[in-house]
């Protein structure tokens, strides 16, 4: 997630201080992914220091208003125009976890992959019940905002639920890989037990019969 590019986003609308940006953000994503203040004025330094906004004065109860600057409107104009790469995916939680699962011993990553599955689809369930809020014609969290603010946020909420009805079929996948997987390992002890008892049996008659001829 861009902060810097979202706030770029908002101050391309006109000036605008920290707690606004803060307001204006989380309404137009419906809280999805909250703000702190201390997050917004923090990514407003650096974007100051790298001349891409600019202070803008302050109102009568002081709050210092910032406005982007022309270099900022090519930064924003540029983000918008660019894909997102997939050459350097985030981090995820999940895929980390699992694969740490099955490296450690005593885990049982079955039951790993089955509560997150739970959690996951009821997690959908909740997105899906959000949309058909959304359709219905409710305000969505953060109440009225922008023109468009309903649409962003029915977006948003589309995207959580592709993004977690893919996350389930990827663990209904992983339920399937381990069962091969151990099916897998079963097979090859299996294996590596009957060869180590057919050795035995095996060289046992051919002492005998040396020790026959001798006599």
């Amino acid at each position: 997630m861009s902060i810097r590019h979202g706030l770029l986003a908002l101050l391309d609308q006109g000036p605008r201080y920290g707690y606004q940006l803060r307001t204006e953000f989380e309404a137009r994503t419906g809280a999805t992914w909250p703000l702190n203040v201390g997050q917004v004025y923090t990514t407003l330094a650096r974007l100051e220091r790298d001349g891409l906004v600019v202070p803008a004065g302050e109102d009568e109860e002081g709050h210092q208003f910032y406005e982007a600057t022309e270099a900022g409107r090519a930064e924003l104009r540029t983000w918008f125009d660019t894909p997102v790469p997939r050459t350097n995916p985030p981090r995820d939680e999940l895929a980390i976890k699992l694969a740490m699962a099955v490296t450690v011993p005593g885990v049982d990553v079955p039951a790993v992959v089955q509560g997150q599955r739970r959690h996951s689809i009821k997690a959908l369930q909740d997105y899906t019940r959000l949309k058909a809020r959304a359709l219905a014609g409710e305000s969505r969290p953060g109440g009225p905002g922008q023109p468009g603010a309903d649409l962003a946020w029915l977006l948003v909420l589309e995207q959580l639920i592709f993004q977690t009805e893919a996350e389930v079929r990827w663990l209904d996948h992983c339920e399937t890989r381990l069962a091969q997987h151990a099916e897998a390992e079963q097979a090859r002890a299996a294996e590596k037990s009957a060869a180590g008892a057919g050795d035995g049996p095996a060289a046992a008659p051919a002492r005998f019969g040396r020790r026959r001829s001798k006599a």
